[in-house]
C-alpha cells in the first residue's frame, strides 16, 4: 500500500486556511451548533466583547477558554443551548471613547450636542470593529452562531432584562441596601471595578488634615488616663469628616498618651494622672502647651517630632476599645432619624489599621469607603454629601 508523501515544509497558515474553507463548505459550525442530545442540554451564555476597539490577545485568551468548555460538553454528546455571538454595546468606556473623538470634556458638552445624537454616535462606535471580531472568532475556531447575534442596546434585550427584574421582585428576591462604590465626578456616574482599572490614577495629590478627637468620659476603664487628651487621627478625605462615627486602632499595637512640648524626663513615680506636661510647647505655639494626644508609639517621633513630647502613659490598642470621644460636628444626626446612633463616636479595634503612615488611628465614615467596618461593629451610616 502506498502512503501519501508528507511535505516536511508545512505551511501552517495555509493549512489553517484550508481547514477553515473545508469547515465552511461542509457547514461544520452549523452542524456542531445543532448536534447533541437535546434531552441533555448544557446552557452557555457568551459574555460578549465591546467592538468599539480592535480585538487583542486578551480576547483570544478569553474566547479560547470559553470554547474549551463548550467543545468539551459537545464531545460528551450534550446539546449546547445559547452558543450565540453577541456585542456588549453598553458601558462607560464606549461613551468616553466617543467623547474623545468629538473633543468633549464632560456632560455639558454632550447635552449641548444632543443626547439623541450622542447615542447615535455611540451605536456607530460599538459596531465599528464587528467584522474584525467575527474574523478572529472564526479563525480561532470558537464556534458560535454569528449570523444571529444579540446586542445589548436592542429593545428586545433590554425588555428581557426588565422582565427578569420583575420576576425577581415578585419572588421577593430583591432588597434595598447601601454599597460603597467608585464614583467619577467628571462623568457623574458610579464606576465598575473594570472601569476604574482603565483610568484610575493612584498617585494623586490629596489634601490631608491632622485632627484631635477629644476624649469623652463615659465610665470607660481608661477615662482617668485619657483625661484632657485627644485621639490624634490623620485623613486624606477631610470632606468625609461630618460622616465620622468611629475611630479605629490596631488591637495589637502599642499606643502612648503624649504631652506635646519639649520633652523632659519623667520620674519613675509619675503616672498618667500626675505627670506634668512640658512647659515648652511644640512648634512654639502656646495653644499646645498643655496638649495631650493619643498616638501609636511607633509613629510618635515621625508625627510629633523626636524629643518634642513626653510619654505620660503606654497602653495597647485593645485597651482603647470602646473609649468614647466628642463628635466633631453637632446637628449632623439625631437619634430619632439615625439607627444605632448610640453606637457612634467610640473606638473600635481592628487589625486592618496600619502603622505604615498616619497616626495609627483611622477616622471611620461608613458611607464613604468604610461600609464593611461599619457593619462589622454595628455603627450608624451618616450621609453628609
Amino acid at each position: 500500500m502506498a502512503f501519501k508523501s508528507v511535505d516536511t515544509r508545512v505551511s501552517f497558515p495555509a493549512l489553517e486556511r484550508e481547514l477553515g474553507e473545508w469547515w465552511k463548505q461542509n457547514d461544520i459550525v452549523k452542524k456542531s451548533l445543532q448536534s447533541g442530545d437535546r434531552a441533555r442540554p448544557f446552557i452557555f451564555f457568551e459574555g460578549p466583547p465591546t467592538a468599539n476597539g480592535r480585538p487583542g490577545v486578551h480576547h483570544v485568551e478569553a474566547r479560547v477558554t470559553k470554547d474549551l468548555i463548550v467543545r468539551y460538553q459537545r464531545m460528551r454528546g450534550r446539546h449546547v443551548i445559547g452558543a450565540r455571538g453577541g456585542w456588549d454595546t453598553h458601558g462607560l468606556p464606549v461613551e468616553v471613547e466617543v467623547e474623545k473623538e468629538l473633543g468633549f470634556k464632560g456632560k455639558p458638552d454632550i447635552e449641548r450636542y444632543g443626547i439623541k445624537e450622542f447615542n447615535a454616535k455611540c451605536k456607530e462606535s460599538v459596531n465599528r470593529y464587528v467584522d474584525q471580531f467575527e474574523q478572529l472568532t472564526e479563525r480561532i475556531a470558537f464556534w458560535l452562531d454569528l449570523e444571529h447575534p444579540y446586542r445589548t442596546y436592542d429593545n428586545s434585550y433590554i425588555e428581557s432584562l426588565w422582565w427578569i427584574m420583575q420576576q425577581l421582585w415578585q419572588q421577593d428576591a430583591l432588597y434595598r441596601d447601601y454599597k460603597t462604590t467608585w464614583h467619577c465626578p467628571r462623568c457623574g456616574t458610579t464606576l465598575a471595578d473594570a472601569e476604574v482599572s482603565l483610568g484610575y490614577e493612584d498617585n494623586t495629590d490629596d489634601p490631608s488634615v491632622w485632627l484631635r478627637f477629644r476624649h469623652q468620659p463615659s465610665g470607660h476603664p481608661l477615662d482617668a488616663v485619657l483625661a484632657d487628651a485627644a485621639l490624634l487621627a490623620w485623613t486624606t478625605t477631610p470632606w468625609t469628616l461630618p460622616a465620622n462615627v468611629a475611630l479605629a486602632v490596631n488591637p495589637d499595637a502599642e499606643y502612648v498618651v503624649a504631652a506635646l512640648g519639649r520633652a523632659q524626663q519623667a520620674s519613675d513615680t509619675d503616672t498618667a494622672e500626675t505627670a506634668t506636661p512640658p512647659a515648652a510647647p511644640l512648634h512654639g505655639d502656646d495653644a499646645y502647651a498643655s496638649e495631650r494626644v493619643v498616638i501609636a508609639a511607633a509613629l510618635a517621633d515621625r508625627v510629633l517630632g523626636e524629643g518634642a513630647y513626653t510619654v505620660l502613659a503606654t497602653l495597647s490598642g485593645a485597651q482603647l476599645r470602646d473609649a468614647r470621644y466628642q463628635n466633631l460636628f453637632t446637628g449632623v444626626a439625631s437619634a430619632g432619624d439615625t439607627p444605632n446612633l448610640a453606637q457612634a463616636y467610640r473606638v473600635v479595634a481592628d487589625d486592618f489599621v496600619s502603622l505604615d503612615d498616619g497616626t495609627g488611628i483611622v477616622h471611620i465614615a461608613p458611607a464613604y469607603g468604610d461600609l464593611e467596618i461599619g457593619r462589622r461593629y454595628g455603627l450608624p451610616t451618616l450621609f453628609s454629601v
